[in-house]
């Protein structure tokens, strides 16, 4: 890492006067997507937003995403949000740091081998068939709430393929972690100001999911230790193994509540979005719709898909890359830099608050023509010429990238395509999505949709 001499003159960031910032505050609390994308709008790819009394600096440019992510990646920590995740998520591969994150990530990595995710077709495809039979049974009827279907889905195939465990047994699993999810934002927001022990109704809910999540995690774990499974390959396993022989007994527990909990989370919430949003933008685009329905047709037939599908799958793949650049599940990449540096041309000094936003970024008029509008045929064979590779970031990049994301892109193409090939799922009448920024970027108040033959 080299140390930047603070001596030399640099630019100064641009960006609302110190005057703006209780509206600023008032604004980001409301909608923190409009915000994001006015600032850089009005104030170009390096600006300085002012929030009571941090200063984030808010870098919008592939160049300066590759320098913080890749480049220069050891002298950025976590940042604003996901520290505040931690009380929430605990110290797991989400929120740690340095070693710790190091020695998380050797043990959780094996499980997302290629070779072993490949494997994971067919749950991945007995899952989907499930959900479409559940679906057909509400053919010509009431909506249903396909956000929450496709939350059901996820953590189906999150808990068969990953942890040989079956979450159905869960119910509350899915509420829990919408509470986590307000406290975390409520807590970035606030900057941390309330203290825990003010019993908002928000922070008592919070308490509650935290207790829930504590003792289903509890129950996982216990069960994995008491039956081991064959192959032993499993996440539960590994860390159950990694966990055996630590000193001091309360820490392995606690090390194991947070990687867990960390993982349920990510592992489903993320591929959710995805999914919820494909689904949406189909309807919107019936052209697009024909295109998935007949390329499906064509390649499986009435067949369930394999993992070689994958490939011949061109378009549906295409499509849910789309998806994933106009709502990118990781939708801002927070950090705080270690030591003094310089991003095109900026001075950043030591403990400054960085973000990345995948979600601008990805609607940069200089790298997409017509940034807002749904065309999957920007990811078609030679679509990417010329285009820089950071300018498109779903699953984050450089050494923090995010460790599922193969499995991610596998299950939404096979779901999509599995869903595609039988129904078609149309909004209600009137009905508009929002997007709601989490930890993950998801639709807001859920996705109403009727169910009809394809």
């Amino acid at each position: 890492m080299t140390a930047v001499d603070t001596r030399t003159t640099h630019k100064e960031l641009p960006g609302p006067p110190r005057s703006a910032t209780l509206s600023l505050l008032v604004r980001m609390a409301r909608d923190r997507l409009s915000v994001m994308t006015s600032v850089s709008r009005e104030y170009g790819d390096a600006v300085r937003l002012r929030l009571g009394p941090k200063s984030l600096h808010f870098f919008n440019h592939p160049d300066h995403a590759k320098h913080v992510l890749a480049d220069n990646s050891r002298n950025y920590l976590k940042g604003i949000g996901l520290t505040h995740a931690r009380r929430a998520l605990g110290d797991g591969l989400l929120t740690s740091e340095g070693e710790k994150w190091k020695a998380q990530r050797r043990t959780i990595q094996p499980v997302f081998q290629a070779k072993r995710i490949a494997g994971k077709t067919d749950v991945i495809a007995q899952e989907a068939a499930g959900m479409v039979e559940r679906l057909r049974r509400h053919q010509d009827g009431e909506p249903v709430d396909i956000r929450d279907e496709m939350t059901g889905l996820t953590l189906g195939v999150l808990g068969r393929a990953l942890m040989e465990a079956d979450l159905g047994a869960f119910e509350s699993i899915g509420d829990s972690f919408e509470a986590v999810q307000d406290q975390a934002i409520f807590e970035m927001m606030s900057l941390s100001a309330v203290p825990h022990w003010v019993p908002l109704p928000q922070q008592l809910r919070f308490r509650r999911a935290r207790a829930d999540l504590d003792r289903i995690v509890a129950r996982l774990a216990a069960e994995r230790a008491a039956h081991p499974t064959t192959e032993g390959d499993d996440i539960l396993s590994r860390l159950v193994e990694a966990t055996r022989d630590e000193p001091d007994a309360d820490a392995g527990r606690q090390r194991m509540r947070d990687e867990l909990v960390t993982l349920l989370l990510a592992g489903h919430e993320t591929t959710a979005s995805t999914l919820s949003w494909t689904f949406y933008l189909l309807d919107r685009h019936p052209e697009v719709w024909e295109r998935v329905h007949a390329e499906v047709v064509e390649v499986l037939g009435d067949r369930p898909p394999t993992y070689e599908d994958l490939h011949r799958l061109r378009f549906t793949t295409m499509v849910i890359q789309e998806v994933m650049r106009l709502y990118p599940p990781v939708w801002l990449l927070p950090r705080e830099a270690r030591e003094a540096d310089e991003i095109g041309g900026y001075h950043v000094a030591a403990g400054s608050d960085v973000l990345i936003c995948p979600y601008t970024l990805h609607r940069h008029p200089d790298f997409w023509a017509e940034p807002d509008r749904f065309d999957p045929d920007r990811f078609s064979p030679g679509g990417a010429a010329g285009r820089p590779r950071y300018a498109y970031i779903p699953f984050g990049a450089g050494p923090r990238v995010c460790v599922g994301s193969s499995l991610g892109l596998l299950e939404a193409t096979i779901v999509t395509a599995a869903v595609v090939r039988e129904l078609r799922l149309a909004t209600v009448p009137g009905y508009e999505a929002r997007a709601e920024p989490m930890l993950t970027l998801r639709v807001r108040g859920g996705l109403p949709m009727t169910v009809r033959p394809a």
